[in-house]
């Protein structure tokens, strides 16, 4: 009980997001801790290292083989000035011992040119690769999104006019070149790509004369345009293991449904409805991030999404939030939505944005906080969660869900007698509703009972007024008098009280 009287919370310095080298700018867990600038500076000197080593070997491996090929030519020439000369008879050892040295130093020179050329790994991948073919509604979907994009591409470069030819005809060229080069891995694919970035960005700004901006929004086209058109080629490619790492990272979640809002921390309040509905707005936006084929539109979304965590916290705590507030929050969401593929978005994003967006801004800052956050979850222990080793074991194989009292000074806010119930919003809303279904079903009970008696009510009403009416009428009975007619000439009584009749006059005209 001890181990969990003090909460410690999820907590990351601002430094440690920095480039482990020291030069300011925003540093990745996929380039180890490094930024895009110091990365490609130490991948070249990490592989200008290997092939310097690998040229070492296979001049190694040639003296060895000079120096056997020496002493077996010795004894060899020893041998046969021994023997006595008959004729061609000596030839055929000699000519066997040649071919069999040819072989070797054959087999010799093609693995030392193995060391060099890529292809030899990614062959059995790219038949892989290549025997894949999507659907025809997906194909017709990417073609159309190619298309508009090209046109929208071509119509930005109109106002450029002759530079914006060039850099089209540039553009062309580069993805001709890269089609042909499916064989290469995703490190060389990454590379191939920001040397592009690299040499188009100083080109535009010799000719925009040092106007960062322009330059930037003319990038952003390029960008677009370029991994738009690339997109199927390099996102998750065969030749890397990021889908084994999505299945890994989305197994992982589900296995940890049961981390509350509690355990991380995280100062959000959900039964606010401000505050629950930017939390749904901000899974909406992590999850919308797999459907965008462009890194500046993927990183948007995790731009929007984190907007919206911030928006969540200032609502709850009625004040700015702080870094410290943000990052348990973003490991709370990405916990929620599980997003689709994160892995490879993340490496994709890594290999293939402008690196000018990684490198600062909030775009670069909020897609640091997201890599550290799915850092976190992977290696998510219950030291991090301030639980014991039993209790998280008993969470994570789902032999107990958690229970919290605020009385043993765990999470605060939460009555004994609620249980979970009240320290996870969602099950709180679950027993809501099972409340309201739990009333709709008496209602419907007392409904269906006043139904069966209104029926029977109308079923007995005829009878009823058929009784009536008998009744009244045995009461009353109905006499029905004679009545005898007589003409108007007759002789009674009654004729007394008619008028004389008319007598014609006559007028004297």
């Amino acid at each position: 009980m001890s181990q969990r009287t003090e909460r410690r919370g999820i907590h990351v310095d601002q430094s440690d997001l920095l480039c482990k080298k020291g030069c300011g700018y925003y540093g990745n867990a996929a380039w180890q801790g490094l930024c895009s600038k110091c990365w490609r500076e130490e991948y070249h000197r990490v592989r200008q290292k290997q092939i310097q080593d690998d040229w070492a070997l296979a001049e190694k491996l040639q003296r060895e083989e000079e120096a056997a090929y020496a002493s077996s030519h010795g004894a060899q020439a020893q041998s046969t000035a021994t023997q006595p000369h008959t004729g061609h008879t000596s030839l055929g050892p000699f000519s066997k011992f040649e071919e069999k040295k040819t072989n070797e130093k054959t087999r010799k020179v093609t693995t030392v040119k193995k060391f060099f050329s890529p292809s030899s790994r990614t062959a059995t991948k790219k038949e892989t690769q290549e025997s894949k073919t999507p659907s025809p509604s997906i194909s017709r979907r990417i073609s159309f999104d190619t298309d508009q994009v090209t046109k929208d591409f071509v119509d930005f470069l109109k106002s450029l006019q002759k530079p914006g030819r060039e850099i089209h005809k540039q553009c062309r060229t580069f993805i001709v070149n890269m089609s042909g080069k499916k064989d290469l891995g995703a490190d060389e694919l990454s590379e191939c790509v920001q040397d592009f970035y690299q040499n188009m960005a100083d080109r535009l700004m010799s000719h925009f004369k040092g106007s960062s901006e322009s330059v930037e929004q003319v990038m952003d086209q390029v960008e677009k345009y370029i991994m738009t058109r690339l997109y199927k080629s390099v996102f998750c490619p065969e030749t890397t293991d990021d889908e084994k790492k999505d299945l890994a990272t989305q197994h992982r979640i589900r296995a940890l449904h049961w981390v509350t809002i509690q355990m991380l921390c995280v100062s959000m309040d959900e039964e606010i409805p401000e505050v629950s509905e930017n939390v749904v707005k901000a899974i909406t936006d992590v999850i919308e991030m797999d459907s965008k084929r462009v890194p500046r539109d993927k990183l948007a979304c995790i731009t929007r999404c984190s907007k919206h965590i911030f928006s969540a916290i200032r609502i709850t705590k009625n004040e700015p939030a702080s870094a410290d507030d943000f990052l348990p929050a973003l490991i709370y969401i990405v916990l929620k939505a599980n997003p689709p593929r994160i892995q490879s978005n993340i490496q994709y994003i890594t290999r293939f944005c402008n690196p000018s967006r990684l490198m600062t801004g909030e775009d670069g800052y909020f897609f640091t906080n997201l890599c550290c956050a799915v850092a976190f979850i992977e290696k998510l222990d219950a030291q991090s969660l301030n639980l014991s080793p039993e209790e998280f074991e008993r969470y994570m194989s789902g032999q107990a869900s958690p229970r919290f009292n605020s009385s043993e000074g765990e999470w605060p806010h939460t009555d004994p007698a609620l249980g979970a119930t009240a320290a996870n919003p969602v099950l709180a809303q679950i027993n809501h509703n099972l409340e309201l279904l739990s009333g709709l079903c008496s209602r419907q009970e007392t409904l269906m009972e006043d139904a069966q008696s209104l029926q029977a009510d109308l079923l007995s009403w005829p009878n009823n007024v058929q009784r009536e009416v008998n009744d009244i009428l045995e009461k009353y009975p109905l006499e029905i008098l004679s009545r005898t007619v007589s003409a108007i000439d007759a002789n009674n009584m009654d004729n007394d009280h008619l008028p004389p009749p008319l007598t014609p006059q006559v007028f004297a005209g």
